[in-house]
């Protein structure tokens, strides 16, 4: 598992670094998508969780849902395009449960990709995460997780 400013990024998932975002290929090709470890550290406490409703079509890089914080609002964007499939009922009951579980019961949406193959190459997964992270976050002082 990499691990960026103490934040975990396990290896298994496809992130969007830009966006902050990741996203779990399931067995029978749908997505669970969330956001990372680190997201949710710059974001702080996680109070309001608006998803998309349920079978909206969302274009790669738009809002599939949006949070707030005490100290941000703004949207989770969608890794590659597709259908939502599902919404997390835990998160809509307890939103902090983003932070204290962002790669498993803090998921968002869940998805029908419509393109994997053409969109998921600009995704990082694997050792080549943490660099990227590094890369494109800079030394921005944040302190990390």
């Amino acid at each position: 598992m990499a691990t960026v400013r103490g934040c975990n990024l396990p290896d298994d998932l496809f992130y969007n670094v830009d966006n902050n975002v990741w996203a779990r290929r399931e067995a029978d090709g749908t997505l669970t998508i969330g956001m990372t470890a680190y997201a949710c550290s710059l974001a702080g406490e996680i109070v309001s969780y608006t998803p998309k409703k349920v079978g909206k079509s969302i274009e790669q890089n738009k809002s599939v849902c949006t949070v707030e914080s005490g100290k941000w609002v703004g949207p989770v964007k969608a890794p590659v395009t597709g259908e939502i499939l599902a919404i997390n009922p835990d998160v809509t009951a307890k939103p902090g449960t983003i932070n204290a579980d962002p790669y498993g019961s803090g998921w968002l949406v869940k998805m029908k990709p419509s393109n994997w193959d053409g969109e998921s190459g600009a995704l990082v997964t694997g050792g080549a995460v943490a660099t990227t992270f590094e890369t494109k976050m800079g030394a921005d002082g944040f302190g990390g997780c």
